[in-house]
């Protein structure tokens, strides 16, 4: 892996920090440090996916989302914080997560990792959603056209859509119905 010839903190905040660093042949370059983030895509035994939609301040939007949150507690992994995150913003539990696959999220500017998962949920969920965000319950079909027409904004969400859809025990849900 190449490093800077030189790297400082130019402000720090509780969860993400920049950092200008000096490169040879580019020079000076501005650097976001984030903790790596998890998302996940929630199924019921029904076929429908769970997802939420929650205000996001930097676009002044609601958006719909997988469920989805921060590697922010020390010794805690990825697949982990996914459940937590599922019961956390849902109420449901998972029924055991599966790797999906993973992206940098800008690599441009920040060295944010998103993991993404699946998992087959309960029923009902079992818990309280989080304040300022509303569960959405959409059949998987339903959801994976609305990532393949560009209707889910949210990029990782709709790569883990689409990401899902190719999954061997969802094929069958999350094709179109006949």
């Amino acid at each position: 892996m190449t490093e800077p010839a030189a790297s400082r903190v130019a402000w720090a905040g509780n969860y993400l920090r920049v950092e200008v660093e000096t490169w040879p042949d580019v020079g000076e370059y501005e650097v976001i440090r984030k903790h790596d983030a998890v998302g996940i895509v929630p199924v019921t035994p029904d076929g429908e996916v769970v997802l939420v939609r929650q205000f996001r301040p930097p676009v002044r939007d609601r958006l719909l989302e997988v469920p989805a949150g921060l590697l922010d507690i020390g010794g805690e992994d990825a697949l982990t914080c996914a459940e937590r995150e599922l019961y956390e913003e849902t109420g449901y539990h998972s029924g055991g997560a599966a790797f999906l696959g993973g992206t940098y999220l800008s690599p441009g500017f920040t060295d944010e990792y998103m993991h993404l998962f699946w998992t087959w949920t309960v029923a009902e969920p079992e818990g309280a959603p989080e304040d300022g965000i509303e569960v959405v319950r959409l059949p998987l079909h339903r959801a994976v056209t609305s990532a393949r027409e560009g209707k889910v904004r949210n990029a990782t969400s709709a790569l883990a859509l689409l990401l899902a859809a190719g999954v061997p025990a969802l094929r069958d849900v999350a094709a179109s119905p006949p």
